[in-house]
């Protein structure tokens, strides 16, 4: 499994890519390979704030529905929209072009609440 070092992570599977007082948010490559294939993404919230590890929207697969939520909390700036005709996407990249929101962070501070990629490694027993 991959896990970028520039990455920070949640115990939840997600990651978060810093850029400034905007990030990048997706699921972690262990957690595409532990839903499966996964089917739809359900991100309604373009425009909305949310705290930390608050539900933002949903990823179902073939055999579940699982909560996405906000690393840190901010507000939802972008949905990747590629993921509505292929959420398939989150499978096979996961970091790349598999993002799932844009972010403006509103408590920059709450990244220091976050997992290094080892750090992240180690809590999955990876």
């Amino acid at each position: 499994m991959n896990f970028p070092e520039e990455l920070k992570y949640t115990s939840d599977h997600e990651w978060i890519k810093i850029d400034g007082e905007t990030a990048t948010v997706g699921i972690t490559d262990f957690a595409q390979h532990e839903l499966g294939d996964i089917v739809f993404v359900d991100v309604t919230s373009v425009g909305e704030t949310f705290s930390k590890n608050e539900p933002f929207g949903t990823v179902e697969a073939v055999k579940t529905v699982s909560d996405l939520l906000l690393p840190v909390g901010g507000e939802i700036l972008e949905f990747n929209e590629a993921l509505e005709t292929d959420a398939a996407i989150l499978n096979s990249d996961p970091y790349g072009s598999g993002w799932i929101v844009k972010i403006k962070i509103t408590d920059i501070s709450e990244l220091d609440t976050l997992m290094s990629a080892a750090e992240y490694e180690a809590s999955i027993g990876v």
